[in-house]
């Protein structure tokens, strides 16, 4: 496995810990619809949150969060739109990003709520 595929799956993994430790309960991991990728889909009360993990060895080159680019906002709210219906929800749902920096220094992981689309 490639390197950096490898440091995006130990993010997940920590995304889930994280998440899991300040009160969401995971519903799904990696929910794929067409050329969509949901990270996370994860539940805090009637909410359903859609979370983007993104993870980097370095903020040399920008911070995590800002490589979630305009087309895959559009491709995870088809992707939760379609998880909704199959499910037969009727929930709020909100969309988060877990942005992670792990190297050899440590480990800095940020949750940024709400952050790119709200219906």
């Amino acid at each position: 496995m490639a390197e950096h595929h490898k440091l995006g799956k130990e993010g997940e993994k920590l995304a889930v810990e994280f998440l899991e430790k300040h009160g969401y309960i995971v519903l799904e991991k990696n929910y794929r619809y067409l050329k969509a990728e949901i990270d996370i889909i994860a539940q805090k009360g009637d909410i359903i949150i859609v979370v983007e993990v993104k993870t980097r060895s370095t903020p040399e080159f920008g911070d995590p969060q800002d490589f979630v680019k305009p087309k895959q906002i559009q491709l995870l709210v088809k992707a939760i739109d379609h998880y909704v219906v199959e499910h037969d929800l009727d929930v709020e749902v909100r969309f988060d990003i877990v942005a992670i920096i792990k190297n050899k220094l440590g480990t800095r992981i940020e949750h940024l709520e709400d952050a790119f689309y709200h219906f």
